[in-house]
């Protein structure tokens, strides 16, 4: 009897020991330091780190078919957007792989809670030695050198082999947030080419309630509500739905003033009442603090803009300020991911959300970037549009950096979003020089714009060969105006560019029309862009000037859809006429 009792005992103890020393496999890797970024050694071990597990989706080609379905013009389907127990039944992880997901966290004593609208989400709180020894990792501090922030990630993970098929990424760990490049360049930028064009004509700073900006009749020298109104046929009479809004998504603890944006209605849309305000929502502590001494400071102009953008271009739209909480270490990822699954678990989404910020694709954890890109996916076939800024870097991303070979910019390259880019002048229109653009490195081509990139490519012929990635999804896919744009901040006017300035100018045009299309008793637009690269004409095509970066005059507006402007400028006439109105 004593010695089936040893037996027995030394079973168990081999059992238990193979279970937590099962095979494991690499899951995600970098073969060094990203650019910026410098090591300052092993992360204190007895460090908090909130770790997200990706948990696949059951079925997310089915919910890319289903979202093309539904946005696609020519579809019996189009318009007929999924519900939110629709979207989440697609996206939501099975049974078998949320078990045994689980089961791993809890034999290794780590408590996981659920989160993301179809719970595909698991978070859990450990100590750095724990993440180490849970992935087979080495957490390092990290720290981006122009900024001086710092964060804990790890250059490679591991996973059980039979816990890996399961989960899509873990985050943070890989991903390197650049936490500069969330902030677009809202300042004229200069040419990257030598003696090359400016950004535009500079803005001067003063009163608020003074000169001749606020009554400027079009755009040739500076942007306001009122040319803009003119050079893209914008109707000045006020929406009428109130299921309609725009979403404004808001990121790092900036702030969207309301006595600037009083002012700034006073100034530049005197025939709209200059109370007309916005609503706000907060999520991760976020917050939107009206305090005088928060008005005014740099970051806080791309919420002004943003803001005021769409209340004075998208008039009457009810605009809806969704503030984000900051986790320093958690990065931009966790801000953008977040904003999804709060809008995802709303019965009712927001028709359009426009964000001015991104990253560089080439710092996301490729998997984990897909995995973001679904998000929007499904919001997109809930009936939002979903619209980016391209960025700001030309052919260098996101941002400007150093760089051998053309970059791209995340998330705008996600294939089920818009992206917008930037243009200046008006007679014509010219590409914008900082206007980023180019080929994914992790997605390929879309179907929709299949004809459209071949088109450019063929014309491109040899220029810029082997530098980048000409099978990849191509961006941006809009443009609008984004130089020497005028807004008030800290009761300030100031002349600001951007492809950060673009973005909520397209909105407020795809807010108006969504507003007829409502009282019309049809459906939003939703996902824009199989319907936009199918009514190319109805926007106004730019032909002229380039993105330079990387050391190299970039790529060339041309004929047709490129990777500097996408399919051109808004016509809202056509554009309204294209949607059926």
């Amino acid at each position: 009897m004593v010695g089936a009792t040893l037996v027995w005992s030394s079973f168990f103890s081999l059992a238990a020991a193979s279970y937590s020393i099962r095979p494991r496999v690499l899951h995600s890797s970098r073969s060094d330091t990203p650019q910026g970024f410098a090591s300052l050694g092993a992360a204190p071990v007895n460090q908090s780190i909130k770790l997200r597990f990706a948990i696949a989706s059951k079925d997310a080609p089915g919910l890319e078919k289903a979202l093309l379905d539904v946005s696609t013009p020519s579809s019996s389907n189009y318009g007929n957007h999924l519900t939110k127990d629709e979207v989440n039944a697609y996206l939501a992880p099975s049974d078998e792989a949320l078990a045994a997901v689980q089961s791993w966290l809890t034999s290794n004593n780590v408590t996981a809670t659920a989160s993301g609208a179809s719970g595909d989400w698991l978070t859990a709180t450990v100590p750095i030695s724990k993440a180490n020894d849970l992935l087979g990792a080495n957490y390092e501090t990290f720290q981006h050198l122009d900024s001086g922030k710092s964060y804990a990630r790890t250059l490679s993970y591991s996973l059980p082999a039979d816990v890996a098929a399961h989960i899509d990424a873990v985050h943070p760990a890989t991903s390197f947030n650049h936490p500069l490049s969330i902030r677009p360049v809202l300042s004229l930028p200069q040419s990257k080419k030598k003696g090359g064009k400016k950004g535009g004509k500079k803005g001067s700073n003063k009163d608020g309630n003074s000169n001749s900006t606020s009554t400027a009749d079009s755009c040739a020298d500076t942007i306001t509500p009122t040319c803009l109104q003119s050079l893209y046929g914008i109707p000045t009479t006020a929406a009428t739905e109130s299921s309609n809004s725009i979403a404004v998504a808001g990121f790092i603890e900036q702030f969207a003033q309301k006595a600037d944006l009083q002012s700034f209605l006073t100034s530049f849309r005197k025939d709209v009442s200059s109370s007309t305000t916005f609503t706000t929502q907060t999520l991760d502590g976020g917050e939107n603090t009206q305090s005088p001494a928060d008005a005014g400071v740099e970051a806080n102009v791309t919420y002004q803009l943003d803001i005021q953008y769409t209340v004075g271009v998208a008039t009457g739209v009810p605009v809806v300020f969704v503030s984000v909480g900051e986790d320093d270490q958690d990065g931009a990822l966790g801000g953008f991911l977040d904003i999804v699954n709060f809008l995802a678990a709303e019965d009712n989404v927001p028709q359009v959300m426009t964000t001015s910020y991104g990253e560089n694709e080439a710092g996301m954890d490729p998997a984990l970037a897909v995995k973001l890109c679904n998000a929007y996916m499904g919001l997109g076939a809930r009936g939002t549009s979903v619209l980016f800024a391209s960025g700001d870097g030309g052919v260098e991303g996101g941002h400007s950096q150093q760089c051998t070979t053309f970059q791209a910019a995340f998330p705008a390259v996600c294939p089920y979003l818009t992206a917008v880019g930037s243009v200046h002048g008006t007679s014509p229109e010219i590409a914008s020089d900082f206007s980023s653009g180019g080929f994914s490195n992790v997605f390929g081509v879309a179907d929709y714009q299949a004809d459209a990139v071949a088109g450019y490519l063929k014309a491109l012929g040899s220029t810029n060969k082997g530098l980048f990635n000409a099978s990849g999804r191509g961006y941006p896919d809009v443009s609008a105006q984004g130089e020497n744009v005028q807004i008030v901040s800290g009761g300030k006017t100031s002349g600001v560019a951007g492809t950060s300035c673009s973005s909520p100018i397209f909105a407020s045009v795809i807010g108006l029309i969504n507003d007829e299309l409502i009282a019309a008793g049809k459906s939003p637009l939703g996902f824009l862009n199989p319907w936009l690269y199918s009514n190319a004409a109805a926007l106004t095509d730019v032909t002229s000037g380039s993105n330079p970066g990387c050391g190299t005059d970039g790529f060339p507006a041309k004929e047709g859809w490129d990777p500097v402007t996408g399919l051109g400028t808004p016509n809202f006439a056509a554009l309204k006429a294209a949607a059926g109105l």
